[in-house]
């Protein structure tokens, strides 16, 4: 009995949203004047009955939060960025290198975001832009690694991630990765906790409504990490996983885990064709 009140309350929330309109459906983002970012696209072919376009969250957040990403001296995330900048040209560890000794500046990496989470085949396993960051860092530099989804690994993610603004979304769905690929798919698909929620619950059947005051996305990770207005920090992707799944009373993974590397392959793979565009802005 109890269950299904809390379902039947959480069905009504989003039920008070239907049909609302996104923030600025026909927005466009263009950053600093020149750079065009993809933020509506068709769905790519593995969504095929699920979603026929997919959106970045950029456009389900209002204009004045929209109009803080168009802009790199408004977007406080790009703070991030510039310490990062300053971190990549640091030697660091026992063998006395920075992150410039091996790969030059950081607009070299222009590329490298768009197609992570990805399949790495001297480790035998997937692994996001974070753990290769913090293998280089380990047996490259003789470093401490970075914690998970916090402080220099995001800020370090972050400057990645702007150097390939604008540049496609590419993760690839088969190959010696599509095993883990599946596993998030499943995660994705899986209700839990005890409002009896999955991902695709909000992200897919109700995104573009209301619950309470949040307007659903499509739960797009192509923005991260992203600058949030509420916590006032940058968040990377995991720790947006573990506020998710939290929020549907579960017990959630760690940042990291092996759990969320997987959902985060998949998550990436549906905004497939959408532009980088991280770091973004977000409530």
């Amino acid at each position: 009995m109890k269950m299904k009140l809390l379902h039947g309350i959480a069905a009504a929330a989003l039920a008070l949203g239907a049909g609302t309109a996104m923030a600025d459906e026909d927005a466009e983002l263009v950053i600093n004047g020149d750079l065009e970012i993809v933020t509506k696209t068709d769905a790519p072919a593995h969504l095929e009955g699920a979603v026929g376009e997919i959106m970045s969250g950029w456009r389900f957040r209002d204009s004045t939060t929209q109009v803080m990403q168009m802009d790199d001296f408004d977007n406080p995330g790009m703070i991030f960025v510039d310490d990062a900048r300053d971190m990549w040209a640091t030697a660091e560890g026992s063998e006395g290198k920075s992150c410039m000794d091996c790969h030059g500046e950081p607009e070299d990496m222009a590329g490298v975001k768009p197609v992570y989470p990805k399949w790495n085949e001297a480790a035998g396993e997937v692994r996001t832009l974070q753990m290769q960051m913090n293998d280089c860092r380990e047996n490259r530099m003789g470093a401490e690694t970075w914690k998970y989804d916090a402080g220099d690994a995001v800020a370090m993610e972050a400057l990645l991630a702007s150097v390939s603004r604008g540049m496609p979304v590419n993760v690839a769905t088969d190959g010696p990765g599509q095993s883990t690929w599946e596993q998030g798919k499943e995660l994705y698909y899986t209700r839990t906790g005890q409002l009896d929620l999955s991902c695709a619950s909000c992200h897919e059947l109700n995104y573009g409504n209301m619950i309470r005051a949040d307007h659903l996305s499509q739960g797009q990770v192509n923005g991260f990490p992203t600058y949030r207005l509420k916590n006032t920090k940058l968040n990377g992707i995991h720790s947006r996983f573990k506020g998710c799944v939290r929020d549907t009373r579960a017990e959630t993974f760690s940042a990291g885990s092996p759990e969320f590397v997987a959902l985060e392959m998949y998550v990436a793979s549906r905004g497939n064709g959408l532009s980088v565009e991280g770091p973004s802005v977000r409530n």
